[in-house]
Formats: C-alpha cells, structure tokens, sequence
C-alpha cells in the first residue's frame, strides 16, 4: 500500500499595490536583489533545485533545456535574485498573465539563508516588481492582482511570510496525495 499525506494549499492574492506590507531591508547583511536579466536554464534550474529541494518541489524536475528555455523567454518571466557577500541566496520569479495578473510562480532561500530576515524583504521586492511589471514589458496590460499559492510541504514559515506581505487567503484546497522523499538540493542528494 502506498503512503499517502495530507496535502493542504492555500491560494492567495493582493488586489492593489497598497496591500503591499513594507519589507525592509536587514541591517546586518549586505545583501543585493537583482534581476537577472539574461538567465539561462542551467542557472534557473540551480535557483529551483537549490531552493526547492528541501521543499518536495519536483514538478520541473524531469523538464528538459528546451522546456526551461521556452519558459524562460516567454515574454515578463522575470526572476529575481536575492545576493549575500555575492552568494546567490534565494530567489522570486514572476509570471505574467494575460488578464493582467501576476504569478509569484517560485519564492524561496537557499537553506543556509533561511531564519536570517532575509525573505521578507526578498519577496518585497519581488511584489513590488510584479506590481510594475508592465512599466518593463509595455506588451502586457497592467497588474490587476498578483496571486501565490502555497502548501503544507512548504517551509513552515511561508503561509505566515505570504500574509505578512499582504497577501490573503482566497481558497484552500485539502487533498490526499502519495509521499514522495524530499529530493534535496539534486535528485540523488541527501537533504
């Protein structure tokens, strides 16, 4: 018999740029959020696994250098990267859509930065650029909402983080699923 888990997702969303909360930036690490302008899928596929293994994120695992490539190219994904002493150590990307709402598709710290005040201020940032996405690719209509989900697989911090941004709560769907181990950092890694 297979193991199963409890599977519970939250659906969220901000309707204005005035829920977004203030995030500011920690004093005490220098830190640097960028937009990478010219990712490749070597470097998306590095923010995803490196962030998302200890999360179960296995949906993109099995994608191919052209299926990232595709996604990547099309036009407003925008990710943005968060930097410490150089280290990349996290990141958020965005993903348009034609009705004018923004997908944080991925949010998340490299482990070694989580628990350091890092995450709000990365995923401020990332909002704020959702909110002004079409100020960068006049080819889409302007931000109407910009939704996340999350779920019970996700760190233990993230529902909490995603409301103190401003978010709330439209849906939650529960769900009984097979366990999958958690992947790590690359399929065959330990976490």
């Amino acid at each position: 018999m297979t193991e199963t888990i409890t599977l519970t997702t939250w659906y969220l969303e901000q309707t204005s740029r005035g829920d977004l909360a203030e995030a500011p930036a920690p004093r005490d690490t220098p830190l640097q959020i960028l937009r990478a302008e010219e990712i490749g899928p070597e470097f998306a596929r590095f923010l995803y696994t490196a962030v998302g293994g200890p999360w179960t994120w296995t949906d993109r695992l099995p994608w191919t250098y052209r299926q990232w490539q595709q996604w990547l190219d099309r036009e407003g994904v925008e990710t943005w990267v968060a930097y410490v002493a150089g280290t990349p150590a996290g990141y958020v990307q965005l993903e348009p859509h034609e009705d004018g709402r923004v997908e944080v598709a991925y949010f998340g710290l490299l482990p070694r930065f989580i628990g350091r005040g890092l995450g709000r201020h990365l995923l401020g940032t990332g909002l704020a650029r959702a909110w002004d996405l079409a100020d960068r690719h006049p080819a889409l209509p302007a931000t109407t909402a910009v939704t996340v989900n999350t779920c019970s697989l996700d760190g233990p911090a993230a529902l909490r983080t995603y409301q103190a941004a401003g978010f709330r709560i439209t849906r939650t769907d529960t769900t009984d699923k097979p366990a999958i181990p958690t992947p790590g950092p690359w399929p065959g890694a330990e976490s």
